[in-house]
């Protein structure tokens, strides 16, 4: 079988944090890919809930965004939005929020905003959608985001999502429980210290080296003590993953 790729591994390593049976909040893009990829692997009975109101929705290729049909379509049931985040989101019943974004900082926030000074910046992106509700009000969350320093900054241009704000007790001290607990990337994984709450290495993919992560990330980055590598991906989820982006690719060729 033809060797995984940062972006296979990444998503495999993601995938696996998610646990069978849970309700999770999913964003779309690599979220939506490695929770899919979860549910077609080892978590079968996981509840994926998007934004748009689908509930259980278990499609067949990926979502285009959250109003995509593929998901109401497969879903056990389809509330209304506000239902997602009143009835869901903010009574604790999401386990898990899966986000990705445009920046993340050392201390777990989130960037989907805008890069440069808001009031005038380099570029403007697509915004917060339900981020911030998620962020602050599922019991965890999990990241993904692809490793570039500028990517992966000291602090982010702007918090859209709050992850631990300042460090420490700053989280808590907002109000907010839960919080995220790990940052997966295509070179290693991240998980916030449990007194600093500033994001450390714990764990490195095969054929990656410290200088590598250290040079790829817009801080001074820690290792874990017991820093370990991460497992590599199985033949099944390789072929479990490639079958589902193959069958996406598909189906978008036929609507283009």
């Amino acid at each position: 079988m033809k060797e995984a790729t940062s972006q296979e591994i990444m998503t495999v390593t993601a995938a696996r944090l998610l646990r069978d049976g849970v309700v999770c909040f999913v964003g779309i893009g690599i979220p939506s890919m490695a929770a899919n990829l979860a549910r077609l692997t080892h978590a079968p009975n996981v509840v994926l809930i998007y934004e748009s109101g689908t509930i259980g929705t278990k499609p067949s290729v990926l979502p285009l965004s959250i109003g995509d049909g593929e998901l109401a379509e497969t879903a056990d049931t389809v509330v209304s939005t506000p239902e997602i985040f009143t009835h869901w989101l903010q009574s604790g019943r999401v386990e898990v929020g899966f986000l990705g974004a445009a920046q993340v900082d050392k201390f777990a926030n989130l960037n989907s905003t805008v890069i440069g000074p808001y009031e005038s910046p380099k570029v403007r992106l697509p915004g917060a959608g339900g981020a911030p509700e998620i962020a602050a009000l599922a019991k965890e969350t999990l990241i993904i985001i692809e490793h570039d320093k500028r990517k992966l900054v000291e602090r982010v241009d702007f918090v859209t999502s709050a992850g631990y704000l300042r460090g420490g007790n700053e989280r808590s001290e907002a109000g907010l429980s839960g919080g995220p607990s790990a940052v997966i990337t295509d070179l290693v994984v991240f998980e916030p210290d449990s007194v600093s709450k500033e994001l450390v290495v714990t764990k490195i993919h095969a054929g990656v080296t410290k200088e590598q992560v250290r040079d790829s990330t817009g801080w001074d980055v820690r290792f874990a003590n017991n820093l370990c590598q991460t497992d590599s991906p199985t033949d099944q989820e390789l072929v479990a993953l490639r079958d589902l982006v193959r069958r996406t690719k598909e189906a978008r060729r036929k609507l283009s």
